[in-house]
């Protein structure tokens, strides 16, 4: 499995985790409380499917600085 697929799956409940809470405050603390019981379950699922992609958008941000502490060459990172 590739390296930059293996940071995502790492990041992607951390990723997850901030967008629902930043969706929540949203419905929680503005006038659409009066339906939050129907819009959190929706929050839930959005915020799961945006995370994917943006997971692995962050990955290879993580993967470079990684590689550019250590010196590590991108052939190479799957020695560490």
């Amino acid at each position: 499995m590739p390296v930059r697929i293996q940071i995502s799956l790492l990041i992607y409940m951390v990723v997850q985790g901030a967008l629902f809470g930043i969706g929540a405050l949203l419905v929680l603390a503005t006038p659409l409380t009066a339906i939050a019981m129907q819009l959190l379950p929706w929050v839930v699922g959005v915020t799961a499917l945006v995370s994917i992609p943006l997971s692995y958008l962050i990955a290879p941000h993580l993967l470079a600085r990684f590689e550019g502490r250590l010196g590590v060459t991108s052939s190479s990172h799957h020695q560490l």
